[in-house]
């Protein structure tokens, strides 16, 4: 795998992690004002992902998508986190320690990938500023 295919699938991976995290808090969350915002952090992860997969299989290669096994422990850690707390507050705390580690693993990646292509470029930065505008918005539910 090179370079671009391999940035591309860091995004994809991302993503699909943000995409898989707030399906299931939107099920849990009952604050309806709250889950409208997280709704619209779901559209934007499911975008990023869908263009990151695109330039994936437009240069021949397949997504290698989050494992089974990290999937699952992801899955018991919401519902571990969440089973006595399901605040707003609570939940914004564990989104934005998840955002802060996808901004320091994006940031990371658009230095060792610098020479990537210009369009897998702009996506990593989009993901990167949507993680920090996601950590801006979710101090409101602090």
């Amino acid at each position: 795998m090179n370079g671009n295919a391999e940035l591309a699938n860091f995004i994809y991976q991302n993503s699909q992690m943000g995409v898989n995290t707030i399906k299931q808090l939107i099920d849990i969350v009952e604050d309806n004002n709250f889950k409208k915002h997280l709704q619209s952090q779901y559209k934007e992860y499911k975008e990023i992902h869908e263009a990151a997969k695109q330039s994936l299989n437009a240069s021949g290669y397949d997504e290698k998508g989050i494992s089974a096994l990290d999937k699952i422990k992801t899955y018991l850690m919401i519902n571990m986190q969440t089973l006595t707390d399901k605040t707003p507050s609570h939940i914004s705390e564990m989104l934005i320690i998840g955002s802060n580690m996808g901004v320091i693993n994006a940031v990371k990646n658009l230095k060792k990938y610098k020479d990537a292509e210009s369009d897998l470029l702009a996506l990593m930065e989009r993901l990167l500023r949507f993680e920090e505008n996601n950590i801006q918005q979710l101090k409101e539910f602090l």
